[in-house]
């Protein structure tokens, strides 16, 4: 069984791999973010997959992931986890807008 040291281990090892990775495909795209203090993360919840990889690299613990109500008849699921911003948490480093893969969370005035 895994013990929380070495999952505590995997998870920042995986949060270094995504921010190197960011790093190197997002260049363009990190110039005309927005970050600082004055920035803060907003979430487009239509957009959200609830995917954990803004979690995953936001080291302010500024990100929760809440349970949400499908909103599609189809699926037969009570709920859905989708991220929510701790605004005071945020520092606006804008890693999680880089990391989400459906472009649900942008950078916005405080």
């Amino acid at each position: 069984m895994t013990g929380r040291e070495e999952l505590a281990a995997r998870r920042a090892a995986e949060a270094e791999r995504i921010r190197a990775s960011l790093d190197r495909g997002h260049e363009g795209r990190k110039a005309d973010l927005k970050v600082g203090e004055t920035a803060v993360a907003f979430v487009k919840e239509d957009l959200c997959i609830g995917c954990d990889q803004c979690t995953i690299v936001c080291d302010d613990e500024a990100i929760d992931m809440v349970p949400t109500p499908l909103r599609s008849p189809v699926l037969e699921m009570e709920s859905n986890r989708k991220a929510v911003i701790v605004r005071d948490a945020c520092t606006g480093c804008g890693l999680c807008v880089l990391a989400c893969p459906t472009d649900a969370i942008l950078m916005i005035d405080r």
